[in-house]
């Protein structure tokens, strides 16, 4: 094994400045170079990266199976268009409906255009509806048919929702 020589006359060698030193007088910084003591410089806190745990992952007592109730939602003004004349066929614009063919909806509050009544547009019974696109879909009135055609109506707070809604 080997044997090192009394560092108690000995000189070292700054690292950072190059002056001389008494050689017990330095010390290692944590960088791993060797300087004065006047010249030693402690790590900055901030180097060390703080220990962060992993995000959760999960919820305690989570429901994903529960869906939200049905509600009534306002569509934009005057969102129902009439067909040819003579035809009980309405068609809704409402974008991203996220309805499908066979869903029943029912209007509210809705203002009578082209020979449909508000009375017939507002049935409590609701209509089953057949999707035409993801912003379209249409319905057939139970009663009455378009007098002109091709007309916009409905008003300007005409909703569409579910049935079970209490008017």
């Amino acid at each position: 094994m080997p044997t090192y020589a009394s560092d108690r006359h000995a000189l070292g060698i700054s690292d950072r400045s190059g002056a001389a030193y008494k050689k017990r007088d330095m010390r290692k910084e944590w960088t791993g170079a060797l300087v004065g003591k006047d010249e030693w410089e402690a790590k900055q806190p901030q180097l060390n990266a703080p220990k962060i745990a992993a995000d959760p992952q999960a919820l305690r007592d989570a429901r994903p199976d529960r869906t939200e109730p049905a509600v009534e939602v306002l569509l934009e003004r005057n969102p129902f268009r009439s067909g040819s004349s003579g035809s009980a066929v309405i068609t809704v614009t409402q974008p991203g409906h996220g309805r499908s063919t066979g869903d029943t909806v029912r209007f509210r509050t809705v203002l009578p255009f082209d020979g449909f009544t508000e009375a017939v547009i507002e049935s409590s019974g609701g209509f089953s509806i057949t999707k035409v696109n993801d912003d379209r879909y249409t319905f057939t009135a139970s009663s009455g048919t378009a007098t002109t055609g091709n007309l916009d109506g409905g008003g300007e707070i005409a909703t569409a929702g579910p049935v079970t809604l209490s008017a």
